[in-house]
C-alpha cells in the first residue's frame, strides 16, 4: 500500500487527484466544524456582499454566507453519492460468491436497470416517490447500482476460485463473513478505480436532480441548489452560481484524476 500511494503521487493526475479528494473529504468531515456562520442564518442587510475578508465566497440573496454553505453542502453531495458504489460492490461480490439463481437473477435485474438511461432513471423515480434529498439519493442510488454490481461481480467470480476462499469455506465461515472479508478486501483495487469515475457520475447527477428541484429543497446547502436558486441574480452577483457550481466541477474533475492515476498505478504494463 505504502509503495502503490508513493507511485500515485509521483503521477500528476494522481498527485492532483489526492490533493482535490483530501479537501473534499476534509470538508465532509470537519465542515459544519469551519464554517464561519449558520449555513440557513438569513440576514436582510448583508444580501448580495461579494466576497470579503468576512464573507470569503461572498453572500446569496437571504445574506446567507456562500462560504459555510459549501462547506456543509460537501456532506450531502460527496457522502450520499459514494453510497450507491458500496451497495454496488458488495451485492456484485455476493452475487459472484452465491451464484445460481441469486447470481441470475441479480444480473437480469441489473440487465433491466442499465437499459434505462441513468438521468432518464431518476428523474422516473424521484417523480414518482417526490421531491426530497433522500429520494434523490434512493434514485443515484438505484441508478448507479448496476454498473458497480457488473464490474465488481466480474473481479470477483476470479477471486471465488482461489484457494483462500476454497480454505474458508472448508473452515466453514459464513457467507457473509466470506463475502465482507475474505473477498471484498482482495478485488478492492480494481473495484476503487471503477467506482472512483462513477462517483464523479454520481456527484453531477445529484446536482443535477437538486438544481432541477427533484432532489435537495430550501433552504439546505447543496450544491446543486444552489446554483439553481442563484440563477436568477447572475448578472448582479455572479459569484453566488459561479463558487458552488466551481465545487462541484473541481470534485468531479478530482475524482476522474484520482481513477486515472489509480489505473496507471495498478497497471502491472507500466511498471
Amino acid at each position: 500500500m505504502p509503495d502503490m500511494l508513493k507511485r500515485l503521487l509521483r503521477s500528476p493526475q494522481g498527485a492532483a487527484g489526492v490533493l482535490i479528494i483530501l479537501l473534499a473529504l476534509l470538508m465532509v468531515v470537519g465542515g459544519a466544524h469551519v464554517a464561519p456562520f449558520d449555513p440557513e442564518s438569513i440576514s436582510i442587510l448583508t444580501r448580495y456582499k461579494p466576497p470579503s475578508a468576512e464573507h470569503w465566497f461572498g453572500t446569496d440573496q437571504m445574506g446567507r454566507d456562500i462560504f459555510s454553505r459549501v462547506m456543509v453542502g460537501a456532506r450531502s453531495t460527496i457522502l450520499l453519492s459514494l453510497l450507491a458504489m458500496t451497495i454496488g460492490s458488495v451485492l456484485g461480490t455476493a452475487s459472484a460468491y452465491l451464484g445460481g439463481k441469486f447470481d441470475e437473477f441479480m444480473m437480469r435485474t441489473m440487465d433491466a436497470v442499465m437499459a434505462i438511461p441513468s438521468l432518464l432513471f431518476a428523474l422516473l423515480i424521484v417523480s414518482t416517490l417526490g421531491q426530497s434529498s433522500m429520494n434523490a439519493v434512493l434514485a443515484i442510488t438505484i441508478a448507479f447500482v448496476p454498473g458497480m454490481v457488473r464490474i465488481s461481480r466480474s473481479v470477483a467470480l476470479a477471486a471465488r476460485q482461489q484457494d483462500y476462499i476454497n480454505a474458508a469455506i472448508a473452515r466453514g465461515e459464513a457467507g457473509r463473513y466470506i463475502i465482507l472479508r475474505e473477498m471484498l478486501p482482495n478485488i478492492l483495487a480494481p473495484i476503487i478505480v471503477e467506482a472512483t469515475i462513477r462517483v464523479a457520475f454520481a456527484i453531477m447527477l445529484f446536482a443535477t436532480l437538486s438544481f432541477l428541484g427533484l432532489g435537495a429543497q430550501p433552504p439546505e446547502p447543496e450544491w446543486g441548489l444552489m446554483v439553481s436558486e442563484a440563477r436568477a441574480y447572475f448578472f448582479n452577483a455572479p459569484w453566488m452560481m459561479m463558487i458552488p457550481g466551481l465545487a462541484i466541477a473541481l470534485v468531479a474533475i478530482g475524482f476522474n484524476l484520482l481513477g486515472d492515476g489509480l489505473r496507471d498505478v495498478l497497471n502491472p504494463r507500466s511498471h
